[in-house]
């Protein structure tokens, strides 16, 4: 198997799944997966998009047998660095004259296009250069000529292959034409390039993108005329969003790295790309890397386009997101309420178990990492002039300021409060008050929290507590501070 992405953009959700599914065809077949860069495309490669495309792959739990970084048998695994491989081939097709040179240039190429285009017709190359007599064209480009190398197709019949996805696939040859093998500028075209690397890569099966089934026949064709026995093929739907158009950034995040910057953590990313397209046998669809590649089956993919949910997407990164440790949770968890000034650059250790505490406190209730800075914005956020009119009216109600006002001068008296402390108390408030209930728990959580709702108090108080201790870019009040401000708001 092979994954072989262009250096030209960073890594998207198509092609994340394309080389997911790869991977784990290869994984259950006890295969070998090989990266291979398809860097010919000077002008839009990049070696940062080279970098980050291999960081991307990594980050979301792919590994490679051999690639540009590992090595392998099989190299050099870039194609820039591979060009006299092709050099060779494309020599021994024209000296079989199973090719030959096309000296049409650009402008002619373009012109023929637009007049099939206008008179409603496939464009198809006419052949013009196929009967050059090979010492003339050796001749014109002895003289300096520019020219690209073709390679000489049938013009008529059909052409077919067994696609593991799709089944059999038919072609008219007389809409194919005579397909470029070598640019003029010496620089091999994508449908040899591929068809040289795999072939002496040993690549025994391809999976790629439904775009890729129009090349299909042209490769074939190839290997026919290099007498290269071809691989299987199998073409996956596209991926879409809800709406059935592509993909793109109007739908949401598009490229690994952003589900990475919004908290969406590698392992469900993994799951979720494994999803579409494909369903597991038993309906369960949480799954762990070796599950995935234990159920598996390449011929269970469907021919129906992949929609991307990003509701799905989140509620399976929730259930991942549960199977953390509370240190792993923590890791995850800092850079997020960091970037929001939340916590410090430098955390101590005491921090980091503070922060531990804090993030389990509310992992249930986030689907994103991202989302956390608003979740714990309540703990270091206490202001009693922002309140929302619902805890205004609770804290006009006659029970209010009598509950308050016990919760007050208790609370002072305590040296260490937590929520043992808290409850003991309130049943001290309900005798001393005799309000019961809502009359009692509201004004309560309003005067800790100025919030009508929120997280339980039994985890609010801990954290609180604990945050108070520490040092903050913003410092947390303790549940004693909240109390004595909300005193002196209701002026007791």
């Amino acid at each position: 198997m092979r994954f072989a992405p262009s250096p030209t953009g960073y890594l998207h959700v198509g092609n994340a799944r394309t080389a997911l599914f790869n991977w784990l065809f290869a994984r259950q077949q006890d295969g070998v997966f090989i990266l291979r860069v398809e860097d010919t495309d000077v002008e839009r490669s990049t070696a940062e998009y080279d970098r980050k495309l291999m960081e991307d792959l990594r980050w979301l739990g792919l590994d490679w047998d051999e690639g540009p970084d590992v090595g392998g048998e099989y190299g050099p695994y870039r194609q820039s660095q591979r060009l006299d491989f092709y050099k060779k081939h494309a020599e021994k097709l024209l000296k079989e004259e199973k090719a030959y040179h096309c000296f049409c240039s650009h402008n002619e190429l373009e012109k023929e296009r637009k007049k099939a285009l206008d008179a409603g017709l496939t464009p198809v190359y006419n052949g013009k250069c196929c009967g050059i007599p090979k010492e003339e064209s050796t001749q014109r480009i002895a003289s300096g000529e520019n020219a690209a190398i073709r390679l000489r197709t049938p013009d008529e019949g059909i052409i077919s292959f067994h696609d593991l996805v799709r089944g059999t696939l038919q072609f008219d040859l007389s809409l194919i034409g005579d397909p470029i093998l070598v640019r003029s500028n010496g620089i091999p075209a994508y449908n040899y390039a591929v068809v040289v690397d795999d072939f002496l890569m040993a690549i025994t099966h391809v999976i790629r993108g439904e775009d890729h089934i129009q090349n299909t026949p042209r490769q074939i064709l190839t290997c026919r005329a290099l007498d290269f026995d071809p691989p299987v093929f199998a073409h996956l739907s596209m991926v879409m969003g809800k709406d059935n158009t592509r993909l793109s950034k109007r739908h949401g995040a598009t490229a690994v790295d952003q589900f990475d910057k919004e908290g969406i953590l590698p392992s469900a990313l993994f799951n979720y790309l494994a999803l579409l397209g494909w369903a597991p046998p038993d309906g369960h669809e949480v799954l762990t890397k070796e599950e995935l590649v234990d159920l598996f089956r390449l011929e269970k993919v469907s021919r129906s386009s992949a929609i991307f949910d990003y509701d799905k997407l989140a509620w399976i990164n929730r259930q991942h997101i549960k199977t953390l440790p509370s240190h792993t949770k923590a890791e995850y968890a800092f850079p997020h309420l960091n970037d929001a000034g939340l916590l410090p650059e430098k955390m101590s250790p005491g921090h980091w178990v503070w922060l531990e505490h804090a993030v389990e406190a509310f992992a249930d209730r986030i689907d994103l990492f991202s989302q956390l800075p608003s979740f714990f914005s309540p703990l270091f956020e206490f202001s009693l002039s922002t309140m929302d009119d619902d805890a205004k009216e609770i804290l006009k109600e006659h029970c209010s300021l009598a509950v308050i006002r016990s919760f007050s001068d208790k609370i002072e008296r305590i040296e260490n409060f937590d929520y043992e402390a808290f409850g003991l108390m309130a049943k001290e408030i309900k005798e001393d008050t005799g309000c019961k209930g809502k009359d009692l728990y509201h004004p309560l959580r309003v005067a800790l929290t100025a919030k009508t709702s929120g997280l339980e108090l039994n985890k609010f108080i801990p954290v609180v507590e604990e945050g108070a201790k520490l040092a903050f870019p913003k410092p947390i009040k303790s549940c004693a501070q909240r109390a004595s401000e909300t005193r002196a708001y209701l002026d007791l």
